[in-house]
């Protein structure tokens, strides 16, 4: 299966994740490339972060390099900029800047490598996608950097792609579990109730923590962050509450206050902007589902596939088909790709 199948003629901008640096992220990002040109379709691609570098700046391993097509887009740094060896033409120089200088967009007069770094903010790398599609790219992509999931975000882009891999774990059976975990999470249904949701569109634009009861009737609650809140919340339920709104993220310790106060979780369902706002490990997840705790989002994650990367650059690796079998075991029918491998679900 080409990844670019999965994209082409459906998602204008898609986001390429990985749960963790030398996951294969920047791997998956060239195989999109390759496969676009083969495809003759131009690809604008940014970051959140830095990526393209020769050597990683955090664990000084060697790092793929990004290697764009003549008439590709880039949004890029003005620093990094510079030391882009594809002869590139400015096409704008726009208002956000960074640590590295402004952002620019550009588009390649030859092929060759290049380093993106886009902007910092999400609505900012949206709006720099958007560019890049009104220059002239059919398909425009931002690499996800460490620990910023939250490029995956319905409010970004239309679908993700994740790449995952042996840097997480010497255990191949604790990379399967980590990654089977963030794909359930990306997964978490949206709400069904048309009235619910736009109830809850509202209390979220406005950063507000509500409560929805029987009725459809609103509470707002009297605080900013359900961070430290937990047991706030809960003092705050009745047997006619249905619909906690949580502004913002959603953690291990707020759930568990709320279990330990009240038993009327068992009610609720808690509503968030997206899985990217959840932040709860494989164990709690499991323990809460246990429990009976109801999540939805308000905006559904439309995961295409996971990519695989069965090398670290500590240099253990798992045996590629083995790793790739027990992947597309836990993951179907979600597909599960190794690119060196060119093999799908």
């Amino acid at each position: 299966m080409q990844l670019i199948n999965l994209i082409k003629n459906k998602y204008k901008i898609v986001s390429v994740v990985g749960m963790a640096k030398n996951s294969g992220k920047t791997v998956t990002v060239n195989e999109l490339i390759g496969e676009a040109a083969k495809d003759n379709l131009s690809l604008g691609i940014t970051s959140i972060g830095r990526d393209g570098e020769k050597q990683d700046i955090v664990t000084f391993t060697e790092k793929p390099l990004i290697y764009i097509n003549e008439g590709s887009l880039i949004a890029t740094v003005e620093k990094i900029f510079e030391v882009c060896e594809a002869n590139l033409e400015i096409l704008e120089i726009t208002d956000y800047t960074t640590s590295l200088g402004r952002v620019l967009i550009a588009r390649a007069l030859s092929p060759g490598y290049v380093q993106i770094a886009g902007p910092c903010t999400n609505k900012e790398i949206k709006r720099v996608l958007e560019k890049m599609l009104n220059y002239g790219a059919d398909i425009a992509i931002v690499d996800g950097a460490l620990d910023r999931l939250s490029s995956a975000s319905p409010s970004i882009t239309e679908a993700t792609i994740l790449a995952t891999g042996a840097v997480l774990s010497r255990d191949m059976n604790k990379v399967i579990e980590r990654t089977a975990h963030q794909t359930n999470l990306f997964t978490i249904e949206g709400v069904g109730d048309s009235r619910v949701k736009d109830i809850a569109q509202k209390a979220l634009k406005d950063k507000e923590i509500s409560i929805i009861d029987n009725g459809y009737s609103i509470r707002k609650l009297d605080i900013k962050t359900a961070l430290g809140c937990g047991r706030e919340i809960a003092r705050s339920l009745t047997q006619d509450s249905r619909y906690v709104i949580i502004s913002g993220s959603l953690v291990t310790r707020t759930l568990r206050d709320i279990i330990s106060s009240t038993k009327l979780f068992k009610d609720i369902t808690f509503v968030l902007k997206d899985a990217t706002r959840v932040f709860i490990g494989y164990k709690d997840w499991q323990y809460f589902q246990k429990t009976g705790i109801k999540l939805n989002v308000l905006e559904k994650i439309n995961l295409l596939a996971v990519t695989i990367n069965p090398y670290s650059p500590l240099g253990y690796y798992f045996s590629p088909r083995e790793f790739l079998n027990k992947m597309k075991e836990i993951l179907n029918p979600l597909p599960v790709i190794d690119l060196m491998i060119s093999e799908e679900i």
